[in-house]
This record gives structure tokens, sequence and C-alpha cells, in this order.
């Protein structure tokens, strides 16, 4: 070998060994790597230090998207809260202000995806009309804490102790134990069988229309809409079109109130919120504002449909009208323990498990106590808006228990129609047969809980027919209600509307139709008129024209001396 070659040679091989080590290194190194990924899930790592990094830095790589019919059962938490680590959801309970504020609890922070539409690809079903405007799935039927999930930093502490891992995604997601899911869709397949083949809705009563749904419902103010979520391989397929406020058959006043969309579906927006409680959907516009509608419309219903549930109910209201809710704050709180939700100003969609849409009702300010949920009647309406306002007496005072105390006689008082001509005399007449006579009025802007304790706190309440009459719900049992019947052939009306609802709840009562010469109308029209000899005749007229006629434009002069044996027979009730 020459002298020169020797040097080159080994340079060489150095040369190769770097480069082969270098190779190992390498790699090595990607080998490290690789098993550090599979092994360590660097990703679940980097967001499993309390979900602090925020939405918009999450890697795309790990962003997932629910599962449409993910199953309902632990607290689940938004978006956002599951980014920043948030074990808190809202608590209705906990956050509730007092109703009829304006306030509510604090709406969580979350994403609400648009509704797929659930009838793509899919052949709409045949519809009846049920001839008030609703179309109807088929045209005889068959069989028939709410809050928001809560939650605090200690059950935050205790999902960390069963290891879920929250993932930062668009929606709501949370990694159940495979225990957990288990249990939530049995409690899913048991609401899914509690509904079975039964309709979601039910149009056969003549007054009313009512939804009803177990298992996972969707309800989306903003779509008008409530969605039953079907299971796979379910071939129900129902649309329903219903005006929540139990006037069914009156165009007029349902052309004012909002139409929501029951129906049964594959496919739903995602869940903001959940609620462990059930849900009852119900409209406050129609003819609220007029105090018998206020109870006939919407507070009789509204005890028949949830009661049962203890308080333990949420309140969905379309064509909110927030000054009801304030007026009659103490009754709503009483039914439910959780601020109502506004549909006009609600954009979340809200998953129970039990829901309700429109009112249970049947005749006038009446609880039909043979088809009404656990049989509830009047009497028990007459209890519950005693116990509501906390009102002391639950009976009438016995005649000569107290023998210093008078019983008390109220007039309800009108001005402008259905006055009272003679009031002084009524009253003279009263005081002479030992009443303690007290005058007030009840009207729209009435202190509901002040009038409430002064009726409370007579035996006898008379009064023309007229929603001051509806006042009776706070008389205690074995009171009387004496209801003046004006001129005109109203006296089957008068006992619809106020004398078969107060004997009903336990009262007793008294029915006074008033003749000729008692009524104003003999100053507008002359003696021989027909308006005197056939008033019946005028009904076929329509009510508006009855309305007008005999009720808006009659006054009253009580013939004390053909009247005063109705109140001696109101006395003689006060005796043991």
């Amino acid at each position: 070998m020459k002298a020169g070659e020797r040097p080159k040679l080994v340079r060489g091989v150095r040369q190769e060994s770097r480069r082969f080590r270098l190779l190992v290194i390498v790699v090595g190194f990607f080998l490290v790597s690789l098993t550090f990924v599979f092994v360590s899930k660097p990703d679940a790592i980097l967001f499993s230090l309390n979900g602090k990094l925020p939405v918009e830095q999450a890697p795309t790589s790990i962003l997932i998207q629910q599962k449409v019919n993910e199953p309902s059962g632990e607290s689940r938490k938004t978006s956002t809260d599951a980014l920043r680590g948030d074990p808190k959801v809202v608590d209705d309970e906990a956050d509730a202000k007092p109703k009829g504020t304006g306030g509510g609890s604090e709406e969580e922070e979350g994403r609400v995806l648009s509704e797929p539409d659930p009838t793509s690809g899919m052949m709409e079903p045949t519809h009846n009309n049920d001839g008030n405007g609703h179309k109807s799935h088929q045209e005889t039927l068959g069989g028939g804490g709410d809050g928001e999930s809560k939650g605090n930093d200690e059950e935050g502490e205790h999902a960390e102790q069963k290891h879920k891992v929250t993932l930062p995604t668009v929606s709501n997601y949370t990694i159940h134990d495979a225990a957990e899911d288990t249990e939530n869709a049995k409690q899913e397949g048991m609401n899914n069988v509690q509904q079975g083949s039964k309709p979601l809705c039910d149009f056969s009563n003549f007054r009313a229309n009512v939804c009803e749904m177990r298992g996972d419902v969707r309800i989306h103010p903003t779509a008008t809409s409530v969605l039953f979520m079907e299971p796979e391989g379910s071939q129900r397929d129902e649309v329903w079109k219903i005006k929540p406020y139990p006037r069914k058959g009156d165009e007029f006043c349902l052309s004012h109130i909002t139409e929501v969309t029951v129906k049964s579906s594959k496919v739903a927006p995602e869940c903001t919120k959940y609620h462990n409680v059930p849900a009852v959907i119900f409209s406050l516009t129609g003819y609220t504002g007029n105090l018998f509608h206020d109870f006939t419309d919407v507070l009789v219903p509204l005890f028949t449909t949830a009661s049962e549930f203890n308080g333990e109910v949420q309140f969905l209201i379309t064509d909110m009208a927030l000054w009801w809710t304030i007026k009659y704050q103490t009754v709503l709180q009483k039914l439910s323990k959780y601020p109502v939700i506004d549909f006009s100003k609600d954009d979340q969609v809200h998953c129970f498990k039990h829901a309700i849409v429109g009112l249970h009702a049947y005749m006038e300010f009446t609880i039909d106590s043979t088809k009404a949920p656990h049989n509830y009647s009047m009497a028990d309406f007459n209890r519950f808006m005693r116990g509501a306002y906390s009102l002391g007496r639950d009976s009438v005072t016995v005649l000569g228990e107290y023998p210093k105390i008078k019983p008390r006689l109220l007039i309800i008082k009108r001005h402008r129609t259905r006055m009272f001509l003679n009031l002084d005399e009524i009253i003279s007449m009263a005081e002479e047969l030992g009443f303690e006579v007290v005058i007030d009025e009840a009207n729209v802007s009435s202190d509901i809980s002040r009038f409430a304790r002064l009726v409370n706190s007579v035996d006898v309440m008379m009064g023309v027919h007229g929603a001051g009459l509806t006042n009776c719900v706070f008389l205690p049992q074995h009171a009387t209600l004496i209801q003046i019947v004006p001129w005109g052939g109203l006296d089957w009306i008068s006992r619809t509307d106020f004398g078969n609802p107060a004997e009903l709840m336990g009262l007793r009562y008294k029915q006074y139709s008033i003749g000729v010469d008692e009524s104003s109308l003999t100053d507008q029209y002359p003696r021989d008129h027909e308006i005197f000899k056939n008033p019946i005749s005028f009904h076929q007229r329509g009510f508006d024209f009855i309305r007008q006629t005999f009720m808006d434009k009659q006054n009253v002069k009580l013939d004390c001396k053909r009247f005063r044996p109705i109140l001696l027979e109101a006395l003689d009730n006060l005796n043991p």
C-alpha cells in the first residue's frame, strides 16, 4: 500500500462510522417518539391540564362532533365550559331570581348548532285537519329537580376521580364510563317503552289539544319546535301543529297564539341545556288580562297539568306577557321552583326526558276530575289557591261561635257596566239582617294578595255576573257565593261560568235572576219590546250581541224585598 493511500482509507472509515451512528440516533429517536405517541397520548395530556387552552387554539385534529343521539344522563358541560375546565352547569334553583321580574337563571355560554332538516329524504305523512287550523297525524287517536342539570365544584372533583377525560370540541361532549353509558341507554330505552305506540299528541278534547312525550325530547324555541327522538328502526313518523292555549275552535283568539311544531325525528340539533325535570309549554296571550280568563284559560289548566310534579317542573312560555307573570308570580312559584323560560328570547336547545305541550282543560273554570291527571278537582284547586297565598281560613265561622263577631258579606262593586244602582239600599238591608258589609272592586290592577285575604275573611260574597266573581277561589270552604244574573236569558251562562265551579269547590251557591223592573234596559226599550217578551230569541245573533246588549249596556236596581230571602238563606247556611 502506498504511503498516501492509508490516511485516505482511515478518513473514509471514520466518515462511514459517523453516518452509521447518526442513522442509529435518528432511527432511535423515531422509535421513541412513536412509542410516546401511542402510549402517552400527548393530545390528551395537553388538554387534561384543567382544559385551560382556549377553543380557538385547540388543534383541529382532535376536534370532534357530538353524536346526535348521545344518551341523556349525568350533567354534561357546554363546549365552552368543557374547555375552561368549569364543572358547573346552570342550576335553575340556585340561580333563580323572582319570577316576573324579567330575571332568570344566567345563561350558559355554548353554541347552538343549526337544526338538520329531519324530513330530508323522507316522505311527509298524510295529515287530517282537526277543523281548528291544526293538523293531526291520524283521525282517530288511540290510547289516549326541572332545572337544568345541577353541578358544583364537588361534582367536578368527583368526575375527575372517575377519570373522565373532557375533550375540547365545538360541541358538548363528555366521555362516560362504560357502566354509566349502559345505565343511560337503559333509561332512554325505558322512556321510549313508556311512550310506546301512543301518539305524541291528543287532539280529541273539544277544548284543548295536548302533546305529551317521554324519552329524548328536544325543545328548540328559536325554531318553535319540539322533537321526539326516535330510536333506530322506529317506524313512527308524526308531525303535529299545536297552539298551546286552551281555546280550541276560537279562531280569533288562536290567531294571536304562536304555533309550535311537534314531530318525531331521528335527527335534531344538539342539546345545549339538559334538564332533569319535566317541561310544560303554554301561551300567555289569548284573553289573559281578564280575571276570569286568567283563571279559566291559564291558572286552572296549569294547576291541572303541573300540580303532580310538586314544583319539580320547568315552564316554557310562548307569547310571553311579563306583567302577567309578575301579577301571578305567587302561583307560578308555587307550581314551579324554576324561573320561566321565555320562548321568544331563548336560543338554546333544551333537552328533557318528559315534556307536555299545551294544558289540560275542560269546561269553563272547571276541572273534570274523571279525566284530569290524578283525578284533581276544583276542591283541590280551591285548597291550592288558599295555600299559595297563605290564607288563614279553611272554613267559614259557624254562626254564634263567636257572639261578638258578625258574619261578613262582601259585595263586589262594578263600574261602567252591570253596576248596582241602589247599592246603599242593599247595604242597609244586609246590615239590618246582621251582616258586616264590606264593599270592594276586583279589577285587572287589583293586588291579588290583598284581595285574596279580603275574600278569605268573609262568609258570603255577592255580585252581578262578571269576572270579579272569579275571586271565589279564595273563599273558605262552605262559604256562600251569590250571583246576580242580569236580564236576558243568561241563567245558563252564569251557572256554567260560576255556579258549577263554585259548587265543585265545596262552596254554597245561590243564583238570583233579576226581573224586568230591576233592569236598566227599561230606560232604553219600551216595555212591550221583544227584548223583554222573548230575550232568548236574541241569542241567535251571537255572543257579541248578547254581551253588548245584556252585559255592557245593562245595570241593576235590586228589588231588596224580593232579594231578602236569598241573604236569609246565606245566613242559615252558617248555622251548624
